[in-house]
């Protein structure tokens, strides 16, 4: 299995953008349809938040556990928040606030494939 990492932004806000690693094909796969403009349902992102900063995604304080990214048309309210949000309220992840880590930015649009 190879490695891929993708980047997406929650517009309207611009600037950073979240990258996220996977080693899973089918959501590899995914991800390039939904880059090409082939996929125009499923394509937001959404996975497991895990507390801890990685190499690949040097401006948030937090990465998705790649074995749980998956691609959603919609999904429940309480799992949506903005990435900068999300990084400045990391202390509260996992409670009332993302409950059980799971997050889903209902406006996050994959930008490229990030070649590392």
């Amino acid at each position: 299995m190879a490695t891929a990492y993708f980047a997406f932004q929650c517009p309207p806000q611009q600037g950073k953008e979240f990258v996220f690693e996977t080693s899973d094909d089918e959501i590899i796969a995914h991800a390039r349809r939904v880059l090409s403009g082939e996929e125009k349902d499923r394509t937001h992102v959404m996975g497991r938040i895990k507390k801890s900063p990685k190499p690949y995604n040097p401006d948030f304080d937090f990465h998705l556990d790649p074995a749980t990214i998956r691609f959603f048309e919609v999904a429940i309210e309480v799992c949506d928040a903005e990435p900068q949000y999300v990084d400045d309220h990391l202390d509260e992840v996992g409670g009332a606030f993302l409950p059980g880590g799971h997050w889903c930015p209902w406006a996050s649009a994959l930008t490229r494939e990030v070649k590392h």
